[in-house]
């Protein structure tokens, strides 16, 4: 998934280069399969918990439906909902590039008010010794409809393979007029192509201790069965 850049809660047009990136990357889960990406994120006076399943039904169109609950010591919560399609326009072959276009939208739901976002990128990805480095880079756009803006959206990601099932990952990304986050954090292989697990530590630039975050999450591949 991705990856769905920055709304609110830290989603991104994220959703999405695997979890736990938030810059997406020019893949789509294989044909016929489905994922699920969850993950809880710990802020530091509220918690997240995600859930973001998606399938292939088309072998060049992957859908994900799912969303967010978060809570705060108040007792305040809020909801997000995501739908999101993606596609990919050039495949990521080893040692060359791909590049695809993802779009969505989130609906907020806070006590009784609520807003819908809408959002599209563009994720393009490189692969350099024998996809032991990848990099992720997007550039999307965001319509913000409480505040009725249009924003620029941006993210970079690297993937550095460790061992043959570990993998380091760090990014920065943002959108207009905000300072840029940045995450880093590991991302293992439990069964290598099916169970993955992740942990990360993120935060604004120039934030201090108010903004930062944690998270844990896990990540489920099925083999192809939707035929």
């Amino acid at each position: 998934m991705p990856a769905l850049l920055t709304l609110g809660l830290g989603l991104s047009a994220e959703v999405r280069a695997a979890r736990p990136l938030n810059t997406d990357d020019a893949r789509i889960v294989d044909a016929n399969a489905c994922q699920v990406e969850s993950w809880v994120r710990r802020n530091r006076d509220s918690t997240e918990y995600w859930a973001l399943p998606g399938c292939n039904f088309t072998g060049n169109l992957e859908l994900t439906a799912g969303g967010a609950r978060s809570g705060d010591a108040t007792g305040t919560h809020s909801t997000r909902m995501v739908l999101q399609g993606k596609t990919i326009l050039k495949p990521l072959e080893k040692n060359g590039w791909g590049l695809g276009f993802g779009a969505g939208t989130v609906r907020r739901m806070e006590g009784s008010a609520g807003g819908r976002d809408w959002y599209a990128y563009v994720p393009a990805s490189f692969s350099f010794a024998d996809d032991r480095w990848v990099v992720h880079t997007n550039v999307g756009w965001l319509r913000e409809q409480e505040t009725r803006r249009d924003l620029a959206t941006w993210g970079l990601g690297v993937e550095r393979e460790l061992a043959p099932a570990t993998w380091l990952i760090a990014e920065t990304f943002g959108q207009s007029h905000d300072k840029a986050q940045f995450q880093l954090g590991l991302r293992q292989w439990i069964v290598p192509g099916h169970v993955q697990v992740d942990a990360t530590y993120g935060n604004r630039f120039g934030g201090g201790g108010g903004e930062r975050w944690f998270s844990i999450g896990l990540r489920l591949l099925s083999v192809p069965f939707l035929r």
